[in-house]
């Protein structure tokens, strides 16, 4: 992207600006606080001038959006630079000529408006820009690497930026003038900054010219961006869950930032801590938005949202507890990479989940939403905090900074766990395990689905094991009950599948234990998809002769293949589909063997070796030893009907009540869902 020269050095310019923003945040805030004395009166005027930044874009949102629409984008951004030039040096000029704090204070706040209503002239002609200058199939890259630029880096080179000052102007013991106070020379150095931005756009980035035609959403004010936004969040659930997880994530760092100066404080460490702790936060912002992706791979986006507000959340709740600097810093960082994650996944999910005749509105109200819920976080803890002090229980020291970071902690993670919930699109898989299987690049399969009112039994077991007849004497059984049953197997349950089959089993087919295994899985996608889960959705028994086990089985014991792999695999393409009860018909190899080989030629399973069949016996008898529940094991050397009789009363607890006047299907209908049983040796 940085080879696109336009883009980089307006990539450049932005990332300037964004220093600015962050700069001129810190110390118009540190500069506002340091004119009055006492923690209440310090954290009033911290909070308020944050809390000024919030009007210009509720009062005068319309204004500048029309404004910039209808003028040239480079002439709009470079004149917008020098008058925030002009306002940003005059905050530290008014205080060095004014002898009253409140004045000095009412200056910076004004100026504080003034600055971020020219902005909202500013953001729309960048905005409108980018798309200009790079080809249309990079810009998801170019807004990734601006993001993690705007919220990663230059929060982080701000709050170390101010830290090395204060802490070289005060070495020695020694109180610099008020004109070299560090938040000073900050606002001085912002305020160079955004002359040389000037400079920069007007010289040397004249691709940006040009006028924005037409209405566009982000002219709009923010009050009807929330209008609008609260209209479709509200009758959307996961776009709710989506957005009021995202403000979630991001309330909880703005309350870590608006407290971070008296939580810096109770661990008797002094302003340069709370830099560090401000840098460390969006250290982890950024290390979450750039690597998040890269180490969760394949994991659910819905999924990872969920669990990065919960990891955010969690966070603030070790920053409650957190008795050294150490640990506190460990914690902002957690905080920061939650709250990253948790945006940068939200606004993916929102851009392939909202409809494309909405869908700028929503991406308006959510970038209008964090902006408003970071600011006003930290303007209402840092106004609380400073109100707050601090009191003894029980001879412990507990100050309402670690009160409201336990709130906002435990607000955070109850919000977390509500949008997972509202939006896990894999039910019944866990959830560790899920992200564990994805960092290694083996995610789990999809959660089990709500596919009807259907009952699904499975018949599995070694060969010469008498399923078939147990198969179509359960299915008579149904029947005799008037319910619908659908009587398949695997492979070949489908016509793919029959192909499939004649490979498999051929006697003469050669295939590798893995090419075997993804035949096995093949058919089984195929199964499950055409077959099973249709027969399920419209409330049908399914009755099939093997299934999920006996790769387990065959291909991971008899095989020796990794029986976690094959597992992950039959799940994937079984979409986590699991039989309410299997069915497993135990017989010793012998005597197995003894019984296919009176019915005829062998087939290639059937060909091998008595240890193969006894690691596939012992294979089946462990996986039913894991779900007791779920399976029923029975004697396949007593006599036929005793097995019936045990299986029909196993069946019969979980089956639904069958309907009084459901119809037998047809026998059209027989012949197109069943197979035909008979001609396969059990």
């Amino acid at each position: 992207m940085l080879r696109i020269r336009p883009f980089r050095r307006l990539w450049v310019v932005t990332g300037v600006a964004a220093l600015g923003d962050w700069l001129g945040l810190l110390a118009t805030a540190t500069f506002a606080s340091a004119q009055v004395s006492g923690d209440a009166a310090k954290g009033l005027a911290f909070g308020s001038v944050i809390a000024v930044r919030l009007l210009p874009a509720l009062v005068l949102g319309p204004v500048a959006g029309v404004l910039a629409d209808r003028f040239d984008r480079r002439y709009t951004m470079v004149i917008c630079d020098l008058l925030r030039f002009v306002l940003f040096a005059s905050i530290p000029i008014v205080a060095l000529f004014s002898e009253s704090a409140g004045l000095t204070v009412g200056w910076a706040a004004t100026a504080t408006f003034l600055i971020e209503t020219i902005t909202l002239l500013w953001i729309p002609a960048k905005e409108a820009a980018v798309p200009n200058l790079i080809p249309r199939s990079r810009l998801e890259t170019a807004n990734q690497l601006t993001l993690i630029t705007t919220y990663g880096l230059t929060p982080v080179f701000a709050g170390l930026s101010i830290a090395a000052l204060d802490r070289i102007l005060r070495s020695g013991n020694t109180t610099p003038p008020e004109w070299a106070e560090a938040s000073n020379l900050a606002l001085y150095f912002n305020s160079l900054s955004r002359l040389a931005m000037a400079l920069v756009v007007y010289f040397g980035i004249k691709e940006i010219s040009g006028r924005i035609h037409g209405a566009k959403e982000h002219g709009q004010s923010m009050l009807r961006q929330f209008v609008e936004g609260w209209k479709y969040v509200g009758s959307t659930p996961l776009v709710r869950g989506l957005v009021f997880g995202i403000l979630g994530a991001f309330a909880g760092g703005g309350v870590v930032i608006g407290t971070a100066q008296f939580f810096a404080r109770s661990l008797s460490a002094g302003d340069a801590a709370f830099y560090l702790l401000f840098g460390t936060l969006f250290v982890g912002l950024g290390a979450g938005i750039g690597l998040g992706p890269a180490v969760v791979r394949d994991l659910s986006r819905r999924r990872w949202f969920g669990m990065s507000i919960v990891l955010a959340g969690g966070s603030v709740l070790l920053l409650s507890v957190a008795i050294h600097l150490a640990m506190a810093v460990f914690g902002a960082l957690l905080v920061g990479a939650g709250a990253g994650m948790a945006f940068l996944s939200g606004v993916t999910l929102l851009g392939g989940e909202v409809g494309d005749q909405v869908r700028g509105r929503v991406f308006a109200f959510v970038q209008t939403a964090v902006r408003v819920v970071l600011m006003l976080a930290i303007a209402v803890s840092s106004s609380l905090v400073g109100l707050g002090g601090s009191w003894e229980v029980s001879t412990v020291s507990i100050s309402s900074t670690r009160v409201l970071l336990l709130i906002a902690g435990v607000a955070s993670i109850l919000t977390g766990i509500s949008a997972f919930r509202q939006m896990d699109d894999k039910p019944g898989v866990p959830v560790l395990a899920d992200l564990w299987g994805s960092i290694r690049g083996r995610p789990l399969s999809a959660g089990e689905e709500v596919v009807g009112a259907g009952t699904f039994v499975v018949f599995e077991g070694g060969e010469g094991a008498g399923k078939s007849t147990q198969v179509n004497a359960l299915a008579e059984a149904l029947r005799a009950e008037r319910r619908e049953v659908v009587v398949t197997r695997e492979p070949g349950g489908t016509e793919v599948g029959q192909r499939i089959r004649a490979l498999v089993l051929g006697k003469h087919s050669e295939l590798s234990p893995r090419a075997e295994a993804l035949l096995y899985a093949a058919d089984r996608a195929d199964h499950v998809a055409t077959v099973v889960r249709p027969a399920l959705t419209r409330g049908a028994v399914v009755v099939s002769d093997r299934y999920v086990d006996s790769s387990l089985a065959y291909q991971g014991a008899g095989r020796t293949l990794p029986v976690d792999e094959v597992s992950w695999l039959s799940s994937w393409a079984t979409g986590g589909l699991r039989p309410d009860l299997v069915v497993l018909l135990d017989v010793p190899p012998e005597v197995g063997l003894a019984r296919a080989a009176r019915r005829g030629a062998a087939d290639r399973l059937e060909s091998e070796s008595v240890s193969f069949h006894e690691r596939v016996r012992y294979a089946f008898l462990d996986l039913a030893a894991s779900d007791p529940k779920r399976y029923l094991v029975l004697d396949a050397t007593r006599p036929p009907e005793e097995i019936t009789a045990a299986v029909l009363e196993r069946v019969g607890e979980i089956l639904p009540e069958a309907p009084p006047h459901h119809h037998e299907p047809s026998e059209a209908f027989k012949t197109i869902v069943e197979v035909d049983l008979e001609r396969r040796p059990s």
